[in-house]
């Protein structure tokens, strides 16, 4: 066989594999936002105050057992954004939208959209939420580990030329 045999088998099968990615992610897009409907037409909005926030398996967080079992297999040992809340006299377990879990402050009182056991939005009952800073990129550590390494290499440069002087 020679070589652009091989090529051209190969470049058809990536073709096949694209074209049948293409159509599952247009079906797994349509599930999403059917799903993204049913959430916007039973949220609603309440006062919690968030008792502790972790990342932890669906196994672990304390759902109920329903939650659990309806959680594909697949995704039963991923971390998920989960929060524990106090709403009115009930302490409940609630999961997090990953987009707004690292700006829900911990023992404070904030008003939430909720949608069954799932956190869509949060706002400050009093005052402001703490934004996170965020995180560098990996370019921007170096280049702040390369600057202070030339601020360390100037001061020993100073020092000396300060004891060639005495």
């Amino acid at each position: 066989m020679q070589v652009w045999h091989v090529l051209l088998i190969i470049l058809v099968i990536l073709i096949i594999a694209l074209v049948v990615l293409y159509f599952v992610g247009k079906r797994l897009q349509k599930k999403q936002d059917a799903s993204r409907e049913q959430i916007e037409a039973a949220k609603q909005q309440m006062t919690l105050l968030i008792i502790d926030k972790k990342r932890m398996r669906v196994k672990d967080a304390g759902l109920p057992q329903m939650v659990v079992d309806q959680v594909p297999k697949l995704m039963r040992n991923s971390k998920l954004p989960i929060v524990k809340v106090k709403a009115g006299p009930r302490v409940m377990v609630m999961i997090a939208d990953e987009k707004i879990y690292d700006i829900i402050p911990v023992k404070k009182e904030v008003r939430a959209t909720v949608s069954g056991i799932y956190i869509l939005d949060v706002k400050p009952l009093r005052g402001k939420l703490e934004t996170p800073p965020k995180k560098k990129t990996l370019r921007q550590r170096m280049m702040g580990m390369r600057d202070k390494a030339d601020e360390k290499l100037k001061e020993q440069e100073n020092a000396s030329k300060k004891t060639k002087k005495k």
